[in-house]
């Protein structure tokens, strides 16, 4: 028998994110997957639930265009439905989740569109932005080891064949350079989208690329920046970014009917007139 939670830390061991249907009472899913679960600190339990969920959105245990109870989630969490709830509409805002009053939340599926425009809005923003961290990194050698670690960082973990830890480097890598920039709305607007593209529970590692490869994709853009070329760089993260989406948008379009090539790399190219 499990101890009795402490009055400030209600811990839950592991458990099963319930997949469940209209009239359907809450079941374990096919898959077979287990999520493991962090302490709640029932001073924060709302903001922990938020968490806790979302990282299941963005990871796919909670898949796209299910419907998850309240009831079910709360349960499974170890608190009650109003952390559960309040934590939904927070979700909602961030157009990860849709309410169903009375049902439950159901996972937004991430639309081609919705992807592409995404990636607009990283080349509208990125590569100006690691323009002008090229060049305040030019006389700031703090800037340029952080940004070293993080690359060495990275190579390791592709060179490893980790595609879960390349992945999180890879958004580390994408991270620090943006924060080296200064401008920490639009760093913040470019983690949502990076956050969007995770949610739709695809990435390019390491079904259209190895993890080396992914590396690899970003050798230009650590080079110029590290010699403080502006044009270089902004050339180099256009190229990635392209790339990127191509790649994904591709490979999505051989498993979702719902999913077509939308002339992406013209489409982005075009962006950049």
């Amino acid at each position: 028998m499990m101890p009795p939670p402490t009055t400030a830390t209600r811990r839950v061991s592991t458990i099963r994110l319930l997949r469940c249907s209209p009239g359907v009472p809450a079941r374990w899913d096919a898959s077979g997957r287990m999520g493991q679960v962090k302490a709640l600190d029932v001073t924060t339990v709302t903001g922990r639930v938020l968490d806790q969920l979302r990282a299941a959105i963005l990871s796919g245990e909670l898949e796209p265009g299910q419907l998850y109870s309240a009831a079910a989630l709360g349960e499974q969490l170890g608190v009650s439905r109003t952390p559960i709830r309040e934590a939904s509409h927070e979700l909602a805002r961030l157009g990860l989740v849709e309410i169903e009053r009375n049902r439950g939340i159901r996972i937004v599926a991430t639309s081609v569109e919705t992807l592409l425009q995404g990636f607009e809005v990283r080349l509208m923003l990125e590569v100006p932005l690691a323009r002008r961290a090229a060049r305040l990194a030019q006389d700031d050698p703090a800037a340029r080891q952080r940004l070293t670690e993080v690359h060495d960082r990275f190579r390791e973990a592709a060179t490893a064949d980790d595609a879960e830890l390349t992945l999180r480097t890879d958004r580390d890598f994408h991270t620090v350079l943006l924060e080296l920039s200064g401008n920490d709305r639009a760093t913040s607007v470019l983690r949502e989208q990076r956050n969007m593209v995770l949610q739709s529970g695809v990435g390019t590692v390491p079904t259209s690329r190895t993890p080396v490869e992914c590396f690899e994709d970003h050798a230009d853009i650590y080079e110029a920046f590290m010699a403080g070329d502006e044009a270089g760089i902004g050339a180099a993260m256009s190229r990635h970014i392209i790339n990127t989406a191509t790649l994904l948008i591709d490979q999505e379009s051989r498993r979702r009917s719902d999913f077509h090539d939308h002339g992406v790399a013209d489409r982005l190219r075009a962006l950049l007139g």
